[in-house]
């Protein structure tokens, strides 16, 4: 698949400059999820428009965004239809991330037998509309916090499953992948902690366990900012704390340590945090709460 642009970047910093995912095993896990997708809606067959629509019957059928939104999913949408029926074509004109302004548009266009077009749209447009609605509110958050050179992470916080699309998502939208799974990079949470006893234990640990990886901590407490540091932890994720709290934090930790800010930050509250000496702030929401966006395949003779 395709990488979209990075409308939003506004750092270079290694471990956001790297791809959300390994291509072989993003395509790989995007096909099996179609896959999944389409048997979860086709099962035997689209009866209703095998009994109603000739065989042989092929159409034109325009992809309408019917609201203002980043335009991204466009790709996933023509995967989806070659895998209903390679016949299909698909023809887009508009970048991966594009901004839609001034609806309703017509980002696409679809020719194909008639009954593999009816049978795949659901599926296709319920991929797109997830897809664009996560890379438009990403882009909401991107588009405070660039102006003060602070970048937007993902989260784990993502649909069982659909995870390689949403994650690409917020790319789409000018936003970062924060880590993919559980296995590229190490974080230090507050039950490890609890469960090794300190800090600087936990990071003691992990450090023996996998010294090449790249390390980051979830700190809580000014107290712990401190021992985090004397531990040499390589990236600080300041976790639900006030503005505050955090500044003092970004205060303590300077650039010894990359800094990233996190939990229940929204729209409302995001200014508080876009902190002087702040890299990034990491938002759950914009991949668990994005609203859907109408998007509407409209077919014609």
């Amino acid at each position: 698949m395709q990488e979209p642009e990075l409308t939003g970047a506004v750092k270079s910093l290694p471990w956001l400059d790297q791809q959300f995912l390994p291509d072989a095993l993003s395509e790989g896990l995007m096909d099996t999820t179609i896959s999944v997708a389409l048997a979860e809606d086709v099962g035997s067959g689209d009866i209703t428009s095998l009994a109603l629509i000739p065989a042989d019957l092929s159409v034109v059928a325009k992809v309408v965004y019917k609201q203002p939104a980043v335009m991204a999913g466009l790709n996933v949408l023509a995967l989806v239809f070659q895998k209903v029926n390679p016949r299909i074509r698909v023809t887009t004109f508009v970048a991966e991330g594009q901004y839609c302004e001034s609806p309703p548009e017509v980002a696409a266009i679809v020719r194909g037998p008639a009954v593999s077009i009816l049978t795949g749209e659901r599926t296709a447009l319920n991929f797109l509309q997830r897809i664009s609605g996560i890379a438009t509110y990403t882009r909401s958050y991107v588009d405070i916090a660039k102006e003060h050179n602070i970048a937007i992470l993902d989260t784990r916080k993502t649909t069982p499953a659909l995870r390689a699309f949403e994650k690409y998502a917020v790319r789409a939208g000018g936003g970062y992948n924060h880590r993919f799974g559980l296995f590229d990079r190490i974080l230090i949470k507050g039950n490890h902690i609890r469960l090794t006893g300190s800090v600087s234990e936990a990071v003691r640990i992990a450090r023996l366990s996998a010294p090449d990886a790249r390390l980051e901590i979830e700190i809580a407490t000014l107290e712990d900012v401190t021992e985090a540091l004397l531990a040499k932890a390589d990236h600080i994720m300041l976790d639900s704390m006030t503005p505050e709290m955090a500044a003092e934090a970004v205060n303590i930790i300077g650039d010894r340590a990359l800094i990233e800010v996190s939990g229940g930050i929204t729209l409302n509250n995001i200014h508080d945090y876009l902190i002087p000496g702040v890299d990034a702030i990491s938002i759950g929401a914009i991949t668990h709460s994005a609203p859907s966006i109408n998007i509407s395949l409209e077919i014609g003779m």
